[in-house]
């Protein structure tokens, strides 16, 4: 990374123990980052099954003082276009004035007993900057259910850029600790905007 500091030391290290293409990664994170000191940070692999495949996925999450950079690397089998297998990475890089809408919900055991600072079993966190956005749409109705007319539609659109689904069975509970962390910065950094 570019700057030598406590956060660049630890992005670097959680990067190598993900054990995922750690030079590849670690490159990708450091062009996209440049030369700003970073905020906070939150790597997380994901290993899927596609068919027959198992494959890994890597995000990088990256907070500067004046964006949020996200960091995706995939690794893919052979096919018609290498003959043999590849990895992807892309960076996006976005200002922290465009993030307009950060959730972060939390799964926990036995509510009833729940106690402040408890970690949460799993938590998801959906960050949205207008790239991305998910429409649902269903007929609309009206009250009356002898009604035959054409009401039109109804729907939601959510802003969908980025999930990212940790849990402590999966992740453990470290990565955990780090997503809410990272999570409860990024909401500071764009509140400080408003």
């Amino acid at each position: 990374m570019a700057k030598t500091s406590t956060t660049t030391q630890g992005l670097r290290a959680a990067i190598e123990r993900s054990g995922y293409y750690p030079a590849l990664v670690a490159e990708a994170v450091e062009a996209a980052v440049g030369g700003e000191s970073m905020r906070s940070y939150l790597v997380h692999q994901e290993t899927t099954f596609d068919q027959n495949e198992v494959r890994r996925h890597v995000t990088v999450l990256v907070l500067t003082a004046n964006r949020f950079i996200v960091s995706h690397t995939d690794e893919q089998a052979a096919d018609t276009t290498s003959p043999t297998p590849y990895a992807t990475t892309s960076t996006e890089s976005v200002k922290l004035g465009r993030i307009s809408s950060i959730v972060v919900s939390r799964v926990v055991a036995n509510p009833e007993s729940y106690k402040p600072g408890t970690l949460p079993r799993e938590i998801v966190l959906t960050i949205g900057w207008g790239a991305v956005s998910r429409i649902d749409l269903e007929p609309a109705a009206c009250g009356d259910p002898d009604c035959e007319a054409d009401h039109g539609y109804t729907g939601s659109s959510t802003a969908d850029d980025l999930s990212l689904r940790v849990s402590e069975a999966g992740d453990g509970p470290e990565t955990v600790r780090q997503a809410l962390a990272f999570a409860q910065a990024l909401s500071e950094a764009t509140a400080d905007l408003r």
